[in-house]
């Protein structure tokens, strides 16, 4: 079964608590709007079959992406792509097409993403009590961004982070997928930059490890 199959069985009553935004229903002015908001208008109309349409278009790509920014917790993808379909479904009577639709849904995904890593940093880990890994740590910092945007790609660096502490591979995805900082994790999360720049730094050197087969 897809992806999106059960979010699809599931779609119009998710739509029944939605009404679609306030105007005037004008036939000449269809040829002027974008197949995304036509699609939008539709599925506020709770038609089926663009509701249909419009989790066929999206779930499936979602999902892959959720899996990829949650290892190792792949499990987490159905629950947080339903999540995702419902925070887009309540937010859609705000959609005006200044993105496209694709765009606004995997702004949306990228948030539900961010919440999850917020919220697994802010808990309590015997990992945060470890002493920092040493200078070396921070000497490979320069060439760590490049190591892992051309590896990230590869089934190894997949392994890998399901290998590591979830803390570890959390930190590790929010700063060099999401492209964060450690200030901005940190205010993020309500721990100090000093904090999360020892979590960085013991996961690197974790990673590095794991990847040179130490």
């Amino acid at each position: 079964m897809a992806a999106g199959d059960d979010i699809q069985d599931r779609s119009t009553d998710r739509l029944t608590a939605i009404e679609p935004a306030g105007g005037t229903d004008c036939g000449a002015c269809e040829g002027t709007k974008s197949d995304d908001i036509r699609l939008a208008e539709a599925v506020l109309r709770k038609d089926r079959k663009a509701t249909a349409q419009f989790v066929s278009l999206y779930a499936d790509r979602l999902y892959g992406y959720l899996r990829r920014r949650l290892t190792p917790r792949e499990d987490l993808a159905d629950d947080l792509l339903q999540e995702v379909f419902l925070a887009a479904w309540e937010s859609l009577p705000a959609y005006a097409g200044r993105s496209t639709l694709e765009s606004w849904m995997f702004g949306i995904a990228r948030h539900k993403v961010e919440s999850h890593y917020r919220a697994r940093l802010r808990e309590p880990s015997p990992l945060d009590d470890e002493e920092g890994p040493g200078e070396y740590v921070i000497a490979i910092e320069a060439d760590f961004d490049e190591r892992i945007d051309l590896a990230r790609r590869e089934a190894k660096t997949g392994e890998i982070l399901r290998e590591l502490p979830e803390s570890y591979s959390t930190v590790l995805l929010w700063r060099y997928w999401e492209r964060r900082s450690a200030a901005e994790m940190a205010a993020a999360t309500g721990k100090t930059q000093k904090a999360i720049e020892r979590l960085l730094a013991r996961a690197r050197e974790q990673f590095r490890r794991r990847w040179n087969g130490e």
